[in-house]
């Protein structure tokens, strides 16, 4: 072998573990993100868990208990958004008190009127 041969296999070997070590952080850089991705996912999976077991637990009150809450009121680290759009229907909102502006949760409970009411 030439002595310029050896060296032109020495280059061609440098410039396939570079092109190798690119793929494989490029390989990295994916399942990494791909990780993340799934915590993420759990993460927001168990906060709505939560949200949805307290929104279960506010729709189970009485009229006169959703009459007392209406509006915004914490529970710890959520927010409840209580809204009565009509005499018998009351719209209950739950978001995280860390974006209140966006609501994670929404459902519309009927409650009849008392027998009593005009």
């Amino acid at each position: 072998m030439i002595r310029s041969d050896r060296g032109i296999a020495l280059l061609e070997v440098l410039v396939a573990l570079a092109i190798l070590s690119g793929a494989g952080i490029a390989l990295l850089d994916l399942v990494t993100d791909g990780l993340r991705a799934e915590r993420d996912a759990r993460e927001r999976e168990r906060v709505l868990a939560v949200e949805e077991r307290v929104l279960t637990a506010v729709t189970l009150r009485k009229r006169d208990e959703l009459d007392r809450q209406l509006g915004r009121h914490p529970i710890g680290d959520l927010v409840t958004d209580i809204q009565r759009p009509e005499r018998t229907l009351y719209r209950i909102a739950l978001m995280q008190a860390s974006s209140p502006q966006v609501e994670d949760l929404v459902t519309v409970v009927y409650r009849r009127e008392p027998r009593n009411a005009p």
